[in-house]
């Protein structure tokens, strides 16, 4: 089975031992993974603010990147669903364009989906003795309607404590653009969600999307708390022989 990685922005940037530990596992689940480099932003953030235009010029990009592709898999829930709506930017009046995105749509998985629902694996071997909870992102959750993949995963970590996270399908207050342009509202929607995590008393948090970590992890830092967050590819990849 070949794959393809949609590393994304901000694990691309910020985050690329996501991309590796994502790697690691697909290789070891008997994929066979490369990586377009011609790759961009998928163009959320444009799309996200009205420049659909500009959305439009990115998501062909893509569709030409990825249109060899067997599969295309994204360690993010919020990417994979701007995928998803590359179908709905084009006009009757461009109805090659509208196909091929519907053939990329079809193809393009969020990763702990891509292994539960595709590979039909829950048991990676992992191994991690914490106490850890887990947030929801809302695009992954509400928008994808990825609900259970995640949960079969982390079951089947050996020695992982996981608690329950009070209101755990609240946005965290980030929301691509949303956090830039309103960010006071930004600010006390992250501060509610921290509230709930440290609540949980759990060392580690656990999400989907680097977007929500990156978010979550900033403001836990600005305020002294010492939980760790990590994406769960890492937590999937720990302790695997």
């Amino acid at each position: 089975m070949k794959v393809s990685l949609f590393i994304t922005c901000l694990a691309d940037l910020f985050y690329p031992e996501v991309g590796k530990d994502v790697v690691e596992i697909l290789e070891d689940l008997g994929c066979d993974v490369d990586f377009p480099k011609q790759q961009t932003c998928c163009g959320q953030p444009a799309y996200n603010s009205g420049y659909h235009k500009e959305t439009k010029t990115a998501a062909k990009h893509m569709i030409e990147t990825f249109a060899g592709a067997e599969y295309v898999v994204a360690p993010s829930g919020s990417c994979v669903m701007m995928v998803h709506e590359f179908p709905h930017l084009f006009t009757k009046g461009e109805m090659e364009w509208k196909q091929k995105a519907k053939e990329l749509a079809n193809k393009t998985y969020e990763f702990t989906q891509f292994v539960v629902e595709v590979l039909g694996k829950v048991d990676l071997g992992a191994e991690l003795h914490k106490k850890v909870t887990v947030h929801t992102s809302c695009h992954m959750n509400r928008l994808m309607g990825i609900k259970e993949p995640p949960q079969k995963l982390l079951k089947h970590v050996k020695g992982l404590e996981v608690v329950p996270l009070s209101h755990s399908y609240d946005c965290c207050g980030f929301g691509g653009t949303f956090s830039v342009k309103m960010p006071e509202i930004s600010e006390q929607m992250v501060d509610e969600k921290v509230k709930h995590i440290t609540d949980t008393e759990a060392e580690l948090l656990i999400g989907m999307d680097c977007s929500c970590l990156m978010n979550i992890n900033g403001r836990l830092n600005r305020k002294g708390i010492p939980i760790e967050v990590k994406h769960i590819a890492q937590v999937l990849n720990s302790g695997r022989k």
